[in-house]
């Protein structure tokens, strides 16, 4: 795994009622990844599958972050790790994004 493609969303980034952006660097590149306003994602591990919960802004904010991972010059291994109170609602299991082409 490229631990220089670690991103970590501040939990200031959990300010409810506002469009939050955060950037983050790998590899010199700069990504931007933005919290639709009133966006609300909840992941829960039902034991033999995972449930990730959105509101319809949630669901944007989560394409929105594939979208930025997708992007050309995003190195293999960049990912973003969204957490309860830290870009997941309170009660979450933890989420990881992560772009993976040599497989």
């Amino acid at each position: 795994m490229n631990l220089s493609g670690l991103l970590h969303i501040p939990q200031a980034s959990r300010t409810p009622g506002r469009t939050r952006r955060r950037e983050a660097a790998t590899d010199g590149v700069t990504r931007i990844f933005t919290w639709e306003e009133g966006a609300r994602i909840e992941v829960r591990n039902l034991g033999g599958e995972i449930v990730i919960e959105a509101n319809a802004a949630g669901v944007k904010t989560l394409a929105g972050h594939l979208l930025t991972l997708a992007r050309d010059g995003t190195p293999d291994g960049a990912h973003l790790h969204l957490e309860q109170n830290n870009g997941l609602e309170e009660g979450s299991v933890g989420l990881v994004l992560e772009r993976c082409d040599d497989e």
